[in-house]
């Protein structure tokens, strides 16, 4: 039998700051590689829907040029040249010098301050999201800790936190939410409400939670489309409150999106008064949904359904 003084040092506040600071390390590479794989597979179905000359023939009704097989020639070719990327290889290397980062100087956040912000080899800027990051991810795994104490359900919201956290920077740096995140996001929650381990929500409130969270921003996404003949948001924000609803319940969906609402109005209006809105005058949604599901998961459902009069 496990000491129980042992669990509950492993499973502290303190404890966990640290395990979220090396998690936090590996979503800084999650961030940044992710949706460069993405956007190299991406390129390889081009390949693909290029050399497909039935389906040129069904869309298009015409015979496929000759000229697409030879683009698609041209690019696979080009995708050959790349070096193999995944979330393990290669070992982190300086962007501007190419530096291989050795482990001392990759020590989450400690490393950062010690070089100052700077490359050991060629003194190039390295930017402080690296270790705002990975302070997020350790303070919100002690925030966890200090909600549900020392009880293995604090992993699973732990790595629920950590989820949010990639979505979040990757969302806001291309606004995509990965399925690779957000749909292992949703059966998670559905799962460990099937197994009984959430203990806010059931598997009803689950299954309610992931189906309201769907359908709210899908029903939003149509009106506004046929309203305006434009898009609002994309099919990924739909699967992130998706899986808020898993993990979270059907009572905490509309506090979510009011919530992302309101902050990212206020963002966005900020952002416009200083010039600083990217091409398309518009903010990702995405961030605002999961910091909306970190409220609640931090400050518990019935807190935050007091603030606006359900309680």
């Amino acid at each position: 039998m496990i000491d129980p003084a042992l669990v509950a040092l492993i499973l502290s506040p303190w404890s966990l700051a640290v395990l979220g600071l090396l998690v936090g390390s590996f979503l800084n590479v999650v961030i940044h590689r992710l949706p460069l794989m993405l956007e190299r597979q991406w390129w390889g179905d081009v390949v693909a829907q290029l050399r497909d000359r039935d389906s040129f023939a069904r869309t298009f009704a015409a015979e496929a040029p000759a000229g697409l097989d030879q683009a698609a020639g041209a690019l696979e070719r080009t995708l050959a040249t790349l070096a193999p990327l995944s979330l393990i290889r290669p070992g982190s290397r300086c962007p501007s010098c190419k530096h291989r980062i050795r482990w001392h100087e990759n020590v989450p956040l400690l490393s950062w301050l010690r070089l100052r912000g700077r490359c050991a080899n060629c003194g190039a800027r390295i930017s402080p999201r690296y270790p705002i990051v990975e302070l997020a991810t350790g303070l919100l795994f002690a925030a966890v800790a200090w909600r549900f104490g020392a009880q293995p359900v604090t992993l699973l919201y732990c790595a629920f936190a950590a989820a949010l956290v990639a979505l979040t920077a990757i969302d806001w740096d291309t606004t995509v939410l990965p399925d690779a995140i957000t749909l292992p996001l949703l059966w998670a929650g559905l799962v460990g409400a099937a197994l009984g381990w959430l203990p806010t929500v059931d598997l009803r409130a689950s299954i309610w939670g992931a189906v309201a969270g769907y359908l709210s921003l899908w029903s939003v996404y149509w009106l506004f489309k046929l309203t305006t003949g434009k898009e609002g948001m994309g099919f990924g924000d739909f699967k992130l409150l998706a899986g808020l609803g898993a993990w979270l319940g059907w009572q905490a969906i509309l506090p979510i999106v009011l919530m992302a609402s309101v902050i990212g109005a206020v963002v966005g209006l900020l952002m416009k008064m200083s010039g600083s809105l990217r091409e398309g005058r518009f903010v990702p949604f995405g961030p605002f949904l999961a910091g909306g599901g970190l409220v609640v998961l931090l400050v518990g459902l019935p807190t935050v359904l007091g603030w606006i009069g359900w309680a």
